[in-house]
C-alpha cells in the first residue's frame, strides 16, 4: 500500500492566471512570457529589476511574438523606462534564454549575463560568464548569483540583497513541483540546492512560473519533503516484491491523482530518484527497470 499521504505539495499549475505585467515592489516588475503549457503553467515569468530608467531584465520567456511588445509596454508603464541596462539568465532552457534575441532586436544589443553551458548556451548569442557569488549591480538593486544545480547543471538563483528576496528560477515555483530531468538533471544536486536556499536570510521567493511565495522557509521547506516523501514512494512501489518495474509502472503507482498528460514528466523525475538511489546503492537497474538492491 503507498504512503497515506500522496503529497506534500497541493497547489498546481494548472487552470492558473497571472497577469501580463504587473509591479510588484519598489524595484521588481514582472512580465509574463506568453507561453502558457503544462510545464510552464501561465508562462514563464520574466522581471525588470532596479529603479532607474535602465533596468536589468531577468529572464527572457522563450520568442513568443507578442511578448516584446508587452515588455516595451510594461517598461513605459512601470518604469517610465524604453531602455534596458542588460539580460540576467536563471539557466539555458528554452523558456527562459529563447527571447533573448527578440529583446536585443528590438532594444539593441546589451550584455548577457548567465553561467555557460556548452551546447545550450547559443540561443543567448555571446553571453558574459557569471558563476556563484558574482554580484550584479544595477542603480536600486544588487543581486547575487547562487549556484543551484540539480533542475539543469547551469542553475543560478539571484538574491535580491535590498529585498532579502531571491529569484528562484525553476528551482522553486509559485505552484506545484518542479521537474528534474533525467538526462541533464541531478536529484541530489537539487537537493542540495534547496538547502543552500533555505539558509539564506529570506522574505520573499519571485519564482520564474506562477506567483510570488511570501512564505519562503515554509516553502522550501515543503520542496524537500516533497522529494523526500517521493523517494519513500519510490521504494515503496519497488517493495513487496513488485520489482522489477520501469518507470512508468512506478508513475502510475504513485501519481494516481494527476492527469495522464503530466505522466510523462513525473518519469522523468522519478527517473532522477532512481539514479539518485542507484548511486547510493538502495535500487539496481537491469534493461531499464528497477528493482530494490
Amino acid at each position: 500500500l503507498m504512503s497515506k499521504q500522496s503529497r506534500v505539495v497541493t497547489d498546481s499549475m494548472i487552470g492558473l492566471k497571472m497577469p501580463d505585467y504587473s509591479r510588484i515592489s519598489p524595484r521588481v516588475a514582472t512580465v509574463l512570457g506568453q507561453n502558457p503549457s503544462p510545464f510552464t503553467g501561465p508562462g514563464t515569468n520574466t522581471y525588470i529589476v532596479g529603479t532607474s530608467k535602465r533596468p536589468i531584465l531577468l529572464d527572457t520567456g522563450q520568442g513568443v511574438a507578442i511578448y516584446v511588445d508587452l515588455l516595451e509596454t510594461a517598461l513605459k508603464e512601470l518604469s517610465g523606462s524604453t531602455e534596458l541596462e542588460r539580460i540576467v539568465l536563471t539557466h539555458a532552457h528554452v523558456d527562459h534564454l529563447g527571447g533573448v534575441k527578440q529583446v536585443t532586436e528590438k532594444f539593441g544589443e546589451m550584455e548577457v549575463l548567465k553561467m555557460p553551458w556548452a551546447g545550450h548556451d547559443a540561443p543567448a548569442g555571446d553571453i558574459s560568464a557569471i558563476a556563484h557569488d558574482a554580484v550584479v549591480h544595477t542603480e536600486g538593486a544588487t543581486l547575487r548569483a547562487v549556484f543551484t544545480p540539480g533542475h539543469a547543471p547551469d542553475h543560478l538563483c539571484y538574491y535580491l540583497e535590498e529585498e532579502r528576496a531571491v529569484f528562484t528560477g525553476d528551482v522553486v515555483l509559485g505552484a506545484g513541483t518542479t521537474v528534474i530531468p533525467d538526462d541533464t538533471g541531478d536529484l541530489g544536486e537539487y537537493m542540495d540546492s534547496l538547502r543552500r536556499l533555505l539558509a539564506l536570510d529570506l522574505e520573499t521567493i519571485y519564482p520564474a512560473h506562477g506567483p510570488v511565495i511570501r512564505n519562503p522557509k515554509e516553502k522550501i521547506g515543503e520542496y524537500i519533503a516533497h522529494r523526500e516523501l517521493r523517494e519513500r514512494q519510490v521504494l515503496e512501489a519497488l517493495g513487496d516484491g513488485a520489482g522489477p518495474l520501469d518507470a512508468m509502472a512506478i508513475v502510475k503507482k504513485i501519481y494516481v491523482d494527476y492527469p495522464e498528460y503530466l505522466h510523462a514528466a513525473a518519469a522523468s523525475s522519478i527517473r532522477s530518484h532512481l539514479r539518485k538511489l542507484e548511486r547510493e546503492g538502495r535500487v539496481v537497474e537491469h534493461e531499464k527497470r528497477w528493482s530494490l538492491n
